[in-house]
């Protein structure tokens, strides 16, 4: 069993009520471990921190330009999205580009995750879509490499199919893994899991790409990641994390389900992956702030975004102060 330790404890007045336990890990440029909380050879799955690697083939197959997808439209391919309306306009952009059909997508139809895009569904009376998925995009580039590959496009999702044996394979490059373990995601499709060293060192490689030694996945990476400062709302949607910290040129992140996220630091050439062990994400912006700030890359641009989150007050459902969280790994 991995060990873990105390990453943020949250108050109610001067007592300590809860405390998130996890893992931190950084690694340098050469994929070194400079700093880790708890055990940075822990396995966790990537859930979704794992999209912006995932969406590489579909730049190293030059698919986006096959079809004409803009450079706006692709992102949404490593985007946990919310079903905003720019959100949707790019997704049906896509369908209508390349030929892929809504019904293909092997999940089942939801309801938009933006709370003003789903009241806007039910006041016009519309039905849940499995476009509304906040993983769609990604299922959209699976089912293009999938097609590119000759293959059954709706066999996309399963563990044999081409699709999964390419995603699977990028993976192990960009995270320097010798192997993968695998589950089964909640959108349907298979989850990998790894080191938390390894995600750490694939957004090392994302922010520095000339580390990574695959010369088409260096390129595919060149031409990606500036894609998702130019359109971050596309990775996730107005108000979010994983929105607010792609503003920043510097970084590039994703976060994913249970408490995982990852980011690199282009100038700094480092890798920083975390986990919290109860899969929680109210804690997220709050180990960013305090790792940036350890690091001495936290931009007062940056600091602003990620402070409107509230990430060191807690609120009560009145809307008024009842406590505040604190970083406590630097304890450890």
């Amino acid at each position: 069993m991995y060990s873990f330790v105390p990453l943020v404890r949250e108050y109610r007045g001067a007592l300590c009520d809860l405390t998130h336990f996890g893992y931190v890990c950084i690694v340098n440029e050469d994929g070194e471990v400079i700093f880790s909380a708890g055990d940075p050879e822990a396995v966790v799955f990537y859930r979704s921190a794992s999209k912006p690697v995932q969406a590489l083939p579909v730049m190293e197959m030059c698919l986006d330009e096959k079809y004409g997808i803009t450079p706006k439209e692709s992102v949404i391919f490593s985007g946990s999205h919310t079903g905003e309306p720019f959100h949707m306009e790019a997704l049906e952009s896509i369908l209508k580009k390349t030929g892929l059909e809504e019904e293909w997508l092997c999940m089942k139809p939801a309801a938009p995750a933006a709370v003003y895009a789903n009241e806007e569904r039910l006041r016009k009376g519309l039905p849940l879509r499995k476009l509304y998925h906040n993983c769609s995009g990604k299922h959209l580039a699976l089912m293009l490499v999938q097609r590119e590959s000759k293959e059954r496009v709706t066999d996309y999702w399963r563990m044999e199919s081409a699709a999964q044996k390419k995603a699977a394979e990028v993976i192990c490059k960009v995270s320097e893994a010798k192997e993968l373990q695998t589950g089964v995601d909640g959108c349907g499709v298979p989850v990998f899991a790894c080191a938390m060293r390894n995600i750490a060192t694939a957004y090392k490689n994302l922010a520095c790409p000339d580390c990574v030694r695959d010369e088409s996945l260096q390129r595919a990476i060149r031409a990606y990641v500036p894609r998702i400062h130019e359109h971050p709302l596309m990775m996730r949607g107005t108000g979010y994390l994983c929105s607010l910290i792609n503003y920043d040129a510097d970084i590039i992140g994703k976060g994913g389900a249970n408490g995982v996220y990852g980011f690199g630091l282009k100038k700094e050439r480092l890798g920083v992956s975390f986990k919290l062990a109860d899969g929680t994400e109210s804690s997220w912006p709050i180990l960013v702030l305090e790792i940036l700030s350890m690091l001495g890359c936290l931009t007062k641009e940056t600091e602003e975004r990620l402070l409107a989150l509230n990430p060191y007050v807690i609120k009560n459902d009145n809307g008024l102060d009842a406590g505040h969280r604190e970083v406590c790994l630097w304890q450890n």
